[in-house]
């Protein structure tokens, strides 16, 4: 059985006063440092000195984690043909039922299917891994690096077998700090 150590505190500790000064006194110290740091940066002084922990978006970009799960990407076999051999796995192990595949016969009698169709609807998908996971051909990966994408519309989040396949992975799996947004890889809607 422990013992229990009372501690008595006076009114003025109870008050909570003393740590809400010091916390005060920290946060002004922050305050007044970063921005002393950023004015002179106005002016050309102290350039080696980071005035904050904040990433200046979209100057400065975030370096991204090794095993950052990225926009999807389906890999090709050497005959340039989709890797993938549309066993469904990947739509079957899928929690938010994003993946659409639709099978056919391939003419090679080595590979029994391919798929036909192949989307993920990225508006539903949850970036959760589990189609990387489960696929038993390492067809679709999740490495591509692309962390920004958007669309006017929903039919541009919906990702067929076409812009899957052109996707490439990303050599260093990170975004220098230094990168700008016009480096970083664009993706272009469709003409119709």
């Amino acid at each position: 059985m422990a013992i229990k150590k009372v501690v008595e505190t006076g009114l003025w500790e109870r008050s909570y006063v003393p740590e809400i000064i010091r916390g005060m006194a920290l946060t002004a110290g922050h305050f007044f440092r970063n921005m002393a740091l950023h004015t002179a940066h106005v002016f050309g002084l102290a350039k080696d000195r980071r005035g904050s922990a904040t990433y200046q978006f979209p100057e400065e970009r975030r370096p991204l984690a090794p095993r950052l799960r990225t926009l999807h990407r389906l890999t090709r076999r050497e005959d340039g043909s989709p890797r993938c051999v549309a066993c469904m796995m990947c739509e079957t192990v899928c929690p938010a039922r994003c993946i659409y595949i639709v099978a056919g016969e391939h003419p090679n009698p080595q590979i029994e299917k391919y798929p036909v169709r192949f989307d993920i609807d990225l508006g539903l998908c949850v970036m959760c891994g589990y189609c990387v996971e489960a696929c038993p051909e390492d067809a679709i990966r999740m490495d591509t690096g692309i962390v920004e994408f958007s669309s006017y519309t929903r039919e541009g989040m919906i990702y067929d077998l076409k812009k899957l396949l052109s996707l490439s992975p990303t050599p260093k799996r990170s975004v220098p700090a230094s990168a700008r947004p016009e480096d970083l890889p664009q993706l272009t809607e469709p003409q119709a």
